[in-house]
């Protein structure tokens, strides 16, 4: 259980910093970050899987 805390808070952080080194007029959301790691993850898991 402890893992998937570190692995849910790895993620956040590493979606937050790109997110955050825009220039400061453009701030762009840390959900959308966040959407693109999780998808490229599933493209990732089935491509992974043979389907």
């Amino acid at each position: 259980m402890c893992l998937y805390c570190d692995f849910g808070a790895a993620l956040i952080l590493g979606s937050d910093v790109p997110a955050r080194t825009l220039p400061p007029p453009q701030e762009l959301p840390i959900g959308i970050v966040t959407s693109l790691i999780g998808g490229l993850f599933v493209v990732a898991m089935l491509l992974r899987s043979g389907s």
